[in-house]
């Protein structure tokens, strides 16, 4: 009995220690170098977090100040863990610095273990996302959120030769070739920034675009090449050696950047709930709705300004986002932004038309410069107007780059319909309204009731590719909302309220410049002669049968790479800018018109 007895507790014995030596050596490995992963990190920066957000400050034990103080700093990082990924450039860095100072304290990162994480002194064990990191991050240093268009503007040539299938793309060469000729031995401090700064957008950013979407740099979009779900059929040509595994969807992230969008090929998320990841938390800043398969869509700003679009299945074949930045477009003289030769004449001729207070559509496909001509054609505008905006979303940003004028802009809401803000915005004293962009009926309609009754004039963009086109979206957008039921009666409302239309257009190697200033010119109609019944027919059957009320005069074209001024304004639009030009520039805008 007694040899039983010994015989169980030796037993016990031995479990005890083989759990106790156990659960030293799992303590112990959870402090080993070879742990520290980014993942791991990204893991228990969430669980300390978690953590500091969801403990009671009773079990602090603290006194009342200390107490308040801790709740301070808690909700400090909760504002700023919710808004890090609106695009809250002070809320990303505060989270940053939280997380660089947790794994070095809590999870013991040195200078002596840091290389364990990303394995920075072995070149051939670096990968792409790795290097180009390191590049941008050391561009960032000198060029703040310069450092990616210096970058390309650095290798110019990696992207100026397109790819007659692929067209421009930064390939995997391109990197390896920039990181050879750009970095060398890295500090303690820049590695810690760089591991920092991928924990956090993994975590927390918009991953593997996370500092690109913070760049000086036109847009981002990703999901929007490559396929949705990779599944073949079986077919002699998987076994050829020639074949190619196409790319996921979540490789898909482009640039876009000075016209030109260049695909960064180098660069995925790496997944499919990656992608999707960064697809639901971008668009959420001031909280716009949930984006459900039902709708498919959402529109929205981010807090830096920039306009995001995200899509979603079964809407769009896959998740996919567009992030359009407008703050990266920085106040510019005319002369700098229209550079073909003479090219005074076209920007002499604008500025003589919006001084003359004419309404003009800044004509064109999508980025070839509409936006940024617009804030710039501002300038000519003259100062004692106020300027009222209305969009979609806030794009123009014009209080931005005018700070001192009478500046202020309207969007539609959930709550306030558009016709809603311009009645609003007709008691605002504007004498100029500005519509961001025209691309549905109902804002056609708003233009011209704005136009006609209620500002000095008006500026707006639209996408048409010709001016007919231009006057029949408009005129098919009052049938439909504005209550016409006559084509004649609603085309020469258009003609009768939209004067000019600057054309832009974006040539292939992505140089934007004006095609064309073209005035709409209404067809008067002649009197007859009652005397004869024969022709009187034959004018009434001709005027009823024409299919426009409307004629097109070129004034400026781009031919050959320099600008011509074909025709001047008609003697109409002349007298109607006298009205509101000094007589000293009359006298200028004559001796200008007269030259030719």
């Amino acid at each position: 009995m007694n040899l039983l007895i010994i015989i169980v507790i030796l037993i016990i014995l031995v479990i005890f220690f083989y759990l106790a030596f156990k659960k030293d050596k799992n303590s112990s490995n959870l402090n080993r170098p070879q742990e520290l992963s980014i993942q791991y990190l990204i893991e228990g920066v969430r669980e300390t977090f978690n953590i500091i957000l969801n403990t009671d400050a009773a079990q602090w034990n603290l006194n009342k100040t200390e107490t308040l103080k801790r709740e301070k700093r808690r909700a400090a990082l909760r504002k700023a863990l919710r808004n890090c990924s609106y695009g809250d450039i002070g809320a990303k860095e505060y989270i940053k610095e939280y997380i660089k100072d947790l794994i070095q304290l809590k999870y013991q990162v040195n200078e002596k273990n840091i290389n364990q994480i990303i394995p920075f002194q072995e070149y051939n064990l670096l990968t792409l996302q790795d290097k180009f990191d390191i590049l941008l991050y050391s561009y960032k240093k000198e060029y703040g959120m310069g450092a990616l268009e210096t970058f390309i503007e650095n290798y110019n040539q990696h992207i100026s030769d397109r790819d007659e299938k692929i067209g421009y793309e930064m390939r995997e060469e391109h990197i390896e070739r920039a990181y050879m000729n750009e970095i060398g031995t890295l500090g303690y401090i820049d590695k810690l920034e760089i591991v920092t700064q991928r924990i956090y957008q993994l975590y927390k950013g918009h991953g593997a675009i996370d500092e690109i979407r913070d760049m000086a740099i036109d847009g981002v979009s990703g999901g929007v090449s490559g396929i949705s779900n990779i599944f073949y059929h079986f077919s002699e040509d998987m076994f050829s050696e020639e074949f190619v595994v196409p790319p996921n969807a979540y490789d898909g992230i482009w640039i876009f950047f000075q016209g030109k969008t260049v695909h960064m090929s180098f660069l995925s998320f790496g997944s499919q709930k990656e992608l999707e990841r960064v697809c639901k938390n971008i668009y959420r800043y001031d909280n716009p709705g949930h984006l459900s398969a039902a709708k498919g869509y959402i529109v929205n700003e981010m807090k830096d300004g920039s306009r995001v679009i995200v899509v979603r299945p079964p809407f769009a074949e896959n998740w996919a986002f567009f992030v359009r930045k407008f703050d990266s477009i920085k106040k510019v003289n005319i002369e700098a932004l229209i550079t073909d030769k003479e090219s005074h004449i076209p920007i002499e001729t604008m500025k003589w038309l919006i001084k003359g207070c004419q309404v003009m559509a800044i004509t064109g496909e999508q980025g070839c410069g509409k936006t940024t001509l617009l804030k710039t054609l501002v300038e000519f505008i003259n100062p004692i107007f106020t300027l009222r905006i209305q969009e979609l979303i806030f794009e123009l940003n014009l209080r931005k780059l005018y700070p001192y004028r009478n500046i202020l802009s309207f969007k539609e809401t959930a709550t306030v319909s558009g016709q809603d803000a311009l009645d609003i915005q007709k008691k605002t004293d504007g004498a100029v309204t500005i519509l961001g962009e025209v691309a549905s009926a109902p804002v056609a309609r708003w233009l011209v009731q704005l136009s006609q009754v209620a500002s000095k004039f008006t500026l707006f963009t639209h996408h048409a590719k010709t001016t007919e086109g231009l006057v029949i979206y408009l005129r098919n957008a009052l049938l439909q909302e504005g209550g016409f039921t006559n084509e004649i009666i609603a085309e020469e409302q258009v003609v009768d309220t939209v004067k000019f239309d600057i054309h832009m257009i974006k040539t292939p190697e992505g140089h934007r410049c004006i095609e064309r200033i073209t005035e709409i010119l209404p067809i008067a109609d002649e009197d007859f002669d009652s005397d004869n019944l024969r022709e009187n027919m034959c004018e009434y059957y001709k005027k009823k049968n024409r299919k426009h009320r409307f004629q097109t005069v070129d004034i400026v074209v781009l031919e050959g790479g320099k600008y011509r001024l074909k025709n001047k304004p008609s003697k109409r639009v002349m007298k109607a800018m006298y009205y509101n030009l000094t007589e000293k520039e009359q006298a200028e805008c004559n001796s200008f018109f007269a030259s030719f």
